[in-house]
């Protein structure tokens, strides 16, 4: 674990990736590694796409923001075209397999591309409120940076006040943090 880790996560604004970043930058630091993370609202005349850039390392940090990403992940149609200038030929680019009209705007320089059905999953098996912790799950799966363990424990120390009223909703994030895992795994 040389250099940082670099991440970004793109999609519409409440699709949570801000609390997606900003969780598993808790679970960084609860490691003992350096963690920075910087979120990018975009304007409405952007079209409004929300990214977080995340970065996670040994060592300091230095530059909080990135050219290119180590992994971009991509969760709308609009998202899949602005982050298409983050990704070079080291980066995975995982993007919702359920977004339409985005075969074109791939970008052919990535190194390589999964697509997963985060969505899907989280419409249809678990519920769509889990949809972000899916992606939180999938990006650790992708990259390592933090153990699911400690996803788990950053998780409890951001929701637990949640989990108390509703214990359901604990078990629904931690099975979502390992089904993300688990696409990831099947798609590579």
């Amino acid at each position: 674990m040389g250099k940082a880790v670099k991440i970004a996560i793109a999609g519409e604004g409440g699709q949570g990736v801000q609390s997606v970043a900003e969780i598993i930058a808790e679970a960084a630091n609860e490691e003992g590694r350096e963690a920075l993370y910087i979120p990018n609202f975009g304007v409405e005349q952007r079209g409004g796409v929300s990214i977080a850039f995340l970065q996670i390392g040994e060592e300091q940090i230095g530059s909080p923001k990135f050219q290119k990403g180590d992994i971009v992940v991509a969760l709308s149609d609009r998202a899949v075209r602005r982050t298409r200038q983050y990704v070079d030929e080291n980066t995975t680019f995982v993007y919702d397999s359920s977004i339409e009209g985005v075969e074109d705007d791939l970008p052919k320089n990535a190194g390589r591309i999964l697509a997963i059905p985060a969505i899907e999953v989280s419409k249809k098996e678990l519920h769509p409120r889990v949809f972000n912790i899916i992606i939180m799950g999938a990006v650790i799966k992708a990259t390592g940076v933090v153990s699911e363990e400690e996803a788990r424990a950053a998780i409890e120390k951001k929701l637990g006040y949640k989990f108390e009223q509703d214990p359901r909703l604990r078990e629904l994030n931690f099975q979502a943090i390992s089904r993300g895992m688990e696409l990831v795994e099947k798609a590579q």
